[in-house]
């Protein structure tokens, strides 16, 4: 199993999410049925974990990503930048065994790959200061 491939999913899911405002179940669900993705390349429990860590910790993750963010609010953010940081705060905050660097570095790679030219150096921003 990939963790780079995982988390890359739990991003895309957690993006889907907060444009269909479905639950995490059902997103999973829905994306084990009609995924391109080789199922045995990724870890379904880890991007379940994140998922319903995330929706359950919402409030705090938001307020975390917020009170780092200069002239800029929650809302203003785009959806793949936030997603992005949503995970990366999230593992941070609650996934001890995960070092705070590696989701840092994971959270700047999937903002080269998704976001815009901006979004690495933004997203190296919020979350070196969350450290």
């Amino acid at each position: 199993m990939n963790r780079r491939k995982s988390r890359e999913a739990a991003m895309k899911l957690l993006f889907e999410m907060s444009i269909n405002k479905e639950k995490y179940e059902d997103i999973i669900e829905n994306f084990k049925e009609n995924t391109d993705m080789d199922l045995v390349d990724i870890d379904i429990e880890y991007i379940t974990k994140v998922l319903a860590g995330v929706q359950e910790n919402k409030k705090e993750i938001d307020k975390n990503i917020e009170k780092h963010l200069i002239k800029w609010k929650l809302d203003r953010l785009s959806k793949m930048n936030l997603a992005i940081l949503r995970i990366s705060t999230y593992e941070i905050l609650f996934e001890e065994e995960i070092p705070n660097k590696v989701s840092v570095n994971e959270g700047i790679e999937l903002a080269k790959k998704y976001g815009e030219d901006s979004s690495p150096a933004f997203v190296n921003g919020i979350l070196a200061k969350m450290l």
